[in-house]
């Protein structure tokens, strides 16, 4: 049973190691924090052995809370990359700067929330959470005291938007958020800290005016709306995938996508019926619906670099690789779609993420047609003349996509009469081909989410596979 219940489990997922170079760069910016953080206990005069002491507990426990942040950033996202954990590191830099120099002018409010904003949209809510924790636990200057009440505010609302940043899809949601969450602590503070501290106009301090609630609160939304403006900066300089990114990338009217539909129609329509299959399967297994979906839409755009050289598109006058009769180079096409493919990725700069989907949906998977062919023709061939390259699906949204890609046309070609059992037959076989040549052996699958996935693709089966009445028609007459 033990043995059982292990192989049931996910898989440990392995992180993404980082290069000596950047290791040692992340640990100097911890080193930094660390000290911002703490030196000012050395600063007090005369110093004594228990000074040193409580200033050496403090840049340990920093330095310490710095290394459980990646640590927790690396767990949930095991793909994340040098640049991003850069990024969390650095704002949790410049928090511990702000701090010092503008912490009895600024609410905390302003300082603490905004960056939770931005690593909860481009890493999730979990990494937001710890990096609220520690950002918040650690002042660098003892005499700055903060307000208990205040304090208690700062975590609700730096918790609320870790927990609905990582959740947002989309830029109005953003920007309803950076309305709310102001007005939240706003009345917050007026009920916990008191009606004595609004004042709706001071002077010359209108903004600045620390300690008033309104200016508080009123500098938080302004701060919160350029947050929203310059996330998009931040996506393109640290790789960051929001969800209002994929969005805006599954959008069909972009030039790669409406290129795919106009001049590979076929190849459009099979994508739309793969992302129906893995969107189903990737939601019944609680996986990303959004990077599927865009993913989904952009794996095959490499076929347009030679559109009827593949079935879907072709009109059934002729086969080009039936004229050329050469299975090696016939095979050499059909690399060639991933190979452009990656290049269209480039050329468009599409997101790491989503450029994996090219390459990985294919996996090594052998190109059966063509190598039965060139055993017809008695050809001494090897066989990884006809596998593509890699590499085999690193994620579990990679992975589905494989797996969707391999079962669609076989479900489409079905009987309509086929029963339930024969279809999921059909899926098992072809998962099960996939699953025994190696191809899931990094994707971090399950065999209970493999089940679930089985699951979902019959129920989308089920939906499509429809019949139509047969209308009766007149000659001057079609009835609908």
């Amino acid at each position: 049973m033990f043995y059982l219940w292990r192989r049931s489990q996910v898989p440990l997922k392995q992180s993404i190691k980082f290069s000596r170079i950047d290791n040692l760069i992340i640990f100097l910016v911890c080193i930094l924090i660390s000290i911002i953080s703490s030196f000012k206990l050395l600063l007090i005069s005369p110093l004594n052995v228990a000074d040193i002491f409580s200033w050496l507990l403090t840049f340990t426990e920093i330095l310490i809370g710095s290394g459980i942040l990646i640590l927790v950033s690396k767990k949930e996202n095991p793909t994340i990359s040098s640049r991003q954990i850069f990024l969390i590191i650095t704002l949790l830099l410049a928090v511990q700067a702000a701090k010092l120099a503008l912490a009895s002018t600024i609410s905390p409010l302003s300082i603490i929330i905004p960056p939770a904003l931005i690593i909860s949209q481009g890493m999730g809510s979990i990494t937001a959470l710890a990096w609220v924790s520690i950002a918040s636990f650690s002042w660098p200057d003892p005499e700055i005291i903060v307000d208990n009440n205040l304090f208690f505010i700062l975590l609700v609302c730096a918790s609320v938007v870790s927990l609905l940043g990582g959740r947002i899809r989309n830029r109005a949601q953003l920007l309803q958020l950076s309305i709310f969450v102001p007005i939240g602590a706003f009345l917050s503070q007026w009920i916990l800290i008191g009606k004595d501290k609004i004042s709706l106009i001071d002077k010359q301090e209108f903004v600045l005016a620390g300690g008033n609630i309104f200016s508080d609160s009123f500098l938080l939304a302004i701060v919160m709306l350029f947050t929203i403006l310059f996330i998009p900066i931040f996506e393109s300089i640290f790789g960051l995938l929001t969800k209002a990114r994929l969005l805006e990338l599954a959008d069909k009217e972009k030039p790669l996508i409406r290129r795919l539909s106009l001049e590979a129609p076929g190849t459009f329509e099979h994508t739309l019926l793969i992302c129906g299959l893995a969107e189903e399967a990737t939601r019944m297994i609680g996986g990303d619906i959004d990077l599927i979906k865009t993913g989904g839409l952009y794996h095959d755009v490499g076929k347009l670099h030679a559109p009827n050289w593949f079935i879907e598109n072709q009109d059934g006058s002729k086969n080009p690789h039936d004229e050329l009769d050469d299975p090696i180079k016939s095979a050499e096409v059909l690399q060639a779609h991933v190979d452009e493919g990656l290049k269209f990725a480039r050329k468009n700069r599409l997101p790491k993420l989503i450029a994996n989907f090219i390459p990985e949906h294919q996996g090594t998977l052998r190109m059966g047609y063509f190598f039965q062919k060139a055993k017809e023709k008695n050809l001494d061939i090897n066989e990884n003349y006809f596998r593509y390259k890699g590499p085999i699906p690193q994620s579990k949204e990679t992975a589905i996509l494989m797996l969707a890609d391999g079962c669609e046309a076989a479900l489409r070609a079905m009987n309509i009469n086929a029963s339930d059992k024969e279809a999921l037959k059909t899926i098992s076989n072809i998962i099960f081909s996939r699953q025994n040549d190696g191809q899931l052996d990094d994707s971090n699958l399950s065999r209970g989410e493999i089940f679930l996935i089985k699951r979902a693709f019959l129920n989308v089966w089920k939906r499509i596979r429809h019949r139509r009445i047969q209308y009766p028609t007149s000659k001057n007459n079609t009835f609908s």
